[in-house]
């Protein structure tokens, strides 16, 4: 094969009168033989090498080993990927630009120029995750929610903007737009993308990496993309390619229709519970088969939004008549309208009927036999038909929360001066939220509609019932408008609350207080329904136990009926003015109507919002910043400081260390997310960081989410294994993060004991089950445990994203031997860990950890590393991502 496959593949193609030139893979395919039933996805990584191919981070043999994955639909081979850009939402944008601004302090110390700290690929980071529901059900629920996060987060958006002007390629989309994921969809993503080189035109597949998982979604508009954690997307925004193997693409069939009355939530509930089944961690999922012929773009999107539920790297729809008719109606031009459709063709991207592509495996779903369906109540991939509801409810609170024994009557309570009584099983919290779904205009619509009926019947939503509305797009509160469905949805308390996460990130905010004080008196098992897609244990309300994910539609109908217990596929939501029970059959939009309400969004409303999408709010603009290159940090701010990763770096990197005496600091179960490690939610005051807030100054009702405060590495690495739910297996019974300090027996939190640890220079481990680490892609979930001082977190399992979080932070992610647990093991969390010879460390190589028990038996185990690439190797070995690129800028 030539070395110069990349110029050899350079052609031109025509597109709305104007030559653009492309790197072209049918001509590719001369030399690296048939790729025509390469999966699409694939076929995107294949461009992507060629554009880039150097002869050292892309090489011929590189181009070829994708090219040759044909043979046995698998490929052993590490690959350098450079997406076309970043995404970030403010969670993780703000401690991804403290990080920036403390590699120019690096740099500056170490003797570098801190220009070359700067973005080479453009970064978008959208404000979406700090708003709050602290208002709901009233009129005025969104101007003031917009005034307490404007006070609540003014210092954090101040640095903010101090970041627009102080990096080049940095935009930011400021708060009260939509949720990100829903701007990128709807705005900022392409589907294929042209930029002047040397006065020509190029023309290349849109691409990207987001600091939040459900950066997904977009492959629903055929754009590759996935979240990473905030350290390896400041390394790609820095020039650094995304290092990964070649992975393997699962094909999944869809067939069909969906039937009267079910959703797309309902679809991709059961997509996720079937690939979860399947297994598709570290791999592509590409969707295909004539089902995609009717499934709208929205509802691709919905799908490709939950792709970190089922455990894949991606969800991939590949473009065609509906990408390009979805492109037109959300106001893109004709010009890029015109290019995406010539680009995709010429490069045998497009989805042709009949097309079937070479898969590593497939399984297949006919839309058809998808039923109404919810998902909890802690897991997404829990799919429970609706009928079963209740009988899920009930298992979960015998079985997994020891309430079998206790007596569960209602508790009294009072509310705006009337008396109520709260039952065992209430939903508290039904919320039309997130990404996944609010994008959606058929089941945004449906809900709508279904809340129009309730009310015409004079069904009122029961009135323990904390409602809300947050969509991702002010386009949604405008087609909304137009159908007339607005006052039926503000009738039953779903009134907007704000544009952003809300509810589904946990940021629910408080329940009334007479509600709550119910909850703890009668220590009642009670509900929440949204429609987003985690439903993590504590996420969502540290006294809500069971969190289920819902359509729009059906969280309408939880609200009205007000009770897990309630069936909602037989039993009565409520009762009309007349008396008469009405059923949800009774109420549920048909196919029809949501379809002449859909077809009221329009182009108009999409271009209308997306004028000004960088301007903001009057409030937005009143924000004064000076302008420099590096920021003035503030030493008593409780929100952004000066990260000590760097404090001891040296411009070469000292030798790895061996493990020597290290102590378990938490020994945990199956399922652990980095919600457990890194919580987003509420403070609690008697916790260690909020021992820390109230020390420096800052009231209890200002403490603001731990999401918020992550600029602060004091705050962070004392919310580290803070959530209320985790269960440490070192202290049976008891919830929360404590641990103990060993030797002694006595229960302390996880951060006062990890201390200790250090004053004495001990290391620390954490042993876990499977899937460690799911969830978010949270990259403070690995920064906490490395302040704290772990070297080491050995698990059955690990999920994709943070593992790699783990080595970009230079903590070594070891796997057990397969059937070997720490339960078959025994092991108590006395045990000290020694791990020899790190020097020689290599990608995927067993390593022996000597574990020594109590009574001074040892006991080796062959764990498996799993740094896998080399790549990824020489980030360990410079102590993490961001050291090893602050070396190569200096030298």
């Amino acid at each position: 094969m030539s070395s110069t496959l990349r110029e050899a593949s350079k052609d031109t193609l025509q597109a709305k009168d104007k030559t653009y030139h492309y790197y072209s893979l049918p001509l590719a395919a001369k030399s690296l033989g048939d790729i025509a039933r390469l999966p699409k996805s694939l076929k995107v990584l294949l461009e992507n090498l060629l554009r880039w191919q150097d002869g050292e981070s892309v090489t011929d043999e590189d181009i070829q080993a994708l090219a040759g994955w044909l043979k046995n639909a698998h490929a052993d081979r590490e690959i350098a990927w450079r997406p076309a850009r970043v995404l970030m939402q403010d969670f993780t944008g703000v401690p991804a630009v403290v990080d920036l601004a403390a590699m120019r302090e690096a740099v500056k110390r170490l003797g570098g120029d801190t220009s070359k700290v700067n973005p080479l690929s453009p970064v978008d980071l959208v404000i979406d995750h700090s708003v709050t529901v602290d208002h709901f059900g009233d009129d005025d629920a969104f101007e003031e929610n917009v005034r307490l996060e404007m006070e609540r987060n003014h210092e954090r958006y101040m640095f903010l903007k101090w970041g627009k002007q102080a990096f080049s390629r940095f935009s930011v989309v400021p708060p009260g737009t939509g949720i990100c994921h829903q701007v990128n969809l709807e705005y900022l993503g392409k589907a294929v993308w042209s930029e002047l080189q040397d006065g020509e035109w190029i023309a290349y597949p849109d691409s990207l990496v987001g600091t939040d998982s459900h950066t997904t979604m977009i492959n629903g508009l055929g754009v590759l993309g996935w979240g990473v954690g905030g350290i390896e997307a400041e390394a790609a925004m820095l020039g650094q390619p995304v290092s990964m193997l070649i992975p393997d693409v699962v094909g999944f069939k869809l067939t069909g229709k969906l039937r009267e009355g079910i959703t797309a939530t309902d679809l991709v509930l059961t997509v996720t519970q079937m690939l979860r089944k399947h297994g598709v961690v570290g791999k592509f999922v590409e969707f295909y088969g004539d089902g995609l012929d009717s499934l709208p773009l929205a509802d691709r999107a919905t799908i490709a939004n939950m792709s970190p539920e089922y455990g894949a790297t991606c969800g991939f729809f590949p473009i065609d008549a509906i990408t390009l008719e979805y492109m037109r109606l959300s106001g893109r031009s004709d010009d890029l309208v015109e290019l995406v459709e010539a680009y995709a063709k010429a490069q045998g991207m497009w989805r042709n009927p009949g097309d079937e592509p070479v898969f590593t495996s497939t399984l297949e779903l006919d839309m058809g036999d998808v039923e109404a369906s919810l998902a909890g109540p802690k897991r997404p991939q829990d799919r429970v038909a609706l009928g079963d509801v209740p009988k899920a409810f009930a298992a979960s609170a015998e079985l997994e929360l020891n309430t079998a024994q206790r007596d569960r009557q209602p508790v009294d309570y009072t509310m705006n001066g009337q008396p109520y009584q709260l039952p065992d099983g209430a939903v508290v919290i039904a919320a039309i939220t997130s990404c996944t779904n609010t994008s959606n205009p058929s089941v945004l619509m449906a809900a709508g509609l279904l809340a129009k009926k309730a009310v015409t019947l004079g069904l009122k939503r029961q009135p323990w019932v904390k409602a809300s509305l947050a969509p991702g797009s002010k386009v949604v509160s405008d087609y909304l408008a137009q159908a007339k469905l607005t006052p039926y949805l503000d009738e039953l308390g779903f009134n907007l609350v704000g544009y952003g996460c809300t509810t589904c990130i946990g940021n629910s905010g408080p329940l009334p207080e007479s509600i709550e004080t119910a909850i703890k008196k009668g220590d009642l098992t009670v509900g929440a329904v949204l429609s987003g897609n985690r439903n993590f244990e504590g996420r969502i309300h540290p006294l809500v136990k069971t969190n289920w994910l819902a359509s729009p539609p059906l969280v309408v109908a939880y609200a009205l009926a007000g009770n897990m217990n309630i069936n909602l596929a037989t039993d009565p939501l409520g009762y009309d003015r007349k008396g008469d029970p009405v059923y949800l059959k009774d109420i549920w939009p048909s196919a029809q109507e949501i379809a002449r309400a859909v077809e009221l969004v329009s182009s108009d409303m999409f271009r209308k919002e997306y004028a000004e999408v960088f301007e903001g709010t009057e409030e937005w603009k009143s924000i004064q910043v000076e302008s420099s290159d590096t920021y003035g940090w503030q030493s008593d701010s409780t929100y952004i400081r000066l990260s000590p990763f760097f404090d001891e770096m040296q411009a070469q990197p000292a030798p790895v260390k061996d493990i020597h005496g290290a102590r378990i600091l938490a020994m945990l179960g199956d399922s652990v997310t980095t919600d457990h490690i890194s919580p987003a939610g509420s403070i609690k005051p008697d916790s260690p960081a909020g021992r820390y807030l109230q020390n420096h100054g800052v009231e209890r009702k200002d403490f603001n989410s731990y999401g918020s405060r992550r600029g602060n590495h004091e705050v962070m690495m004392r919310g580290t294994f803070a959530n209320i739910r985790i269960r440490n297996e070192m202290l049976p019974g008891v919830e929360g993060g404590m641990t103990r300090h060993l030797p002694g027996t006595e229960a302390m939190s996880i951060y006062d004991a990890a201390m200790l640890y250090q004053q004495e220079k001990t290391p620390l481990a954490v042993i876990a089950g499977k899937e460690y680490g799911s969830g978010s892609s949270r990259d403070w979930a690995a920064k906490g445990p490395r302040l704290l001082g772990i070297r080491v977190v050995i698990a059955e399992s690990f999920e994709r994203i943070h593992r790699s979080n783990l080595i970009g932070m230079g903590i070594l992610p070891l796997e057990f031997p397969q059937g070997v647990t720490r339960k078959t093991l025994g092991l108590t969390g006395e045990e000290v860990i020694d791990i020899a010879d790190l020097q020689n460390l290599r990608p995927g190589a067993t390593i022996p950890v000597t574990l020594t028990r109590s009574d001074g038996s040892k006991e080796t185990v062959p764990c498996r590393c799993r740094i896998d690439t080399a790549t990824e190797l020489t980030y360990y070995q410079n102590d993490g991502i961001l050291h090893y690129v602050i070396r190569n800028m200096l030298n």
